[in-house]
């Protein structure tokens, strides 16, 4: 077992086990897309709302709606499709949005 920091709380996991990590994507107000990862996509919402938890890409902007988010990953594989989707044109955002309404 393993002392594991998930956003700002310390969690005990076994080694080898699997938290249920997710990739998500926050409008904010000046309609620019935000992506990160988390355990609980609606905590790390509202800390992004609230101000000093959150990311400073929202100093200057505000969030307004979780419009994307894919389950299912490791703390490992959230991290590397982070990173896919921040590489991603505007226009391929959009695209990924669509591709995944309604969801």
């Amino acid at each position: 077992m393993y002392l594991y920091k998930i956003d700002s709380n310390l969690v005990l996991v076994k080694r080898g086990g699997n938290i249920n990590w997710l990739v998500y994507i926050i409008e904010a107000s000046d309609h620019s897309y935000y992506t990160g990862i988390t355990t609980d996509v609606e905590r790390r919402f509202e800390q992004h709302c609230s101000g000093p938890l959150g990311a400073k890409f929202f100093n200057g902007r505000t969030p307004l709606k979780i419009v994307y988010r894919e389950d299912g990953h490791t703390r490992s594989s959230a991290s590397k499709r982070e990173i896919e989707i921040k590489k991603l044109t505007r226009l391929q955002k959009q695209a990924l949005l669509a591709s995944h309404a309604g969801d």
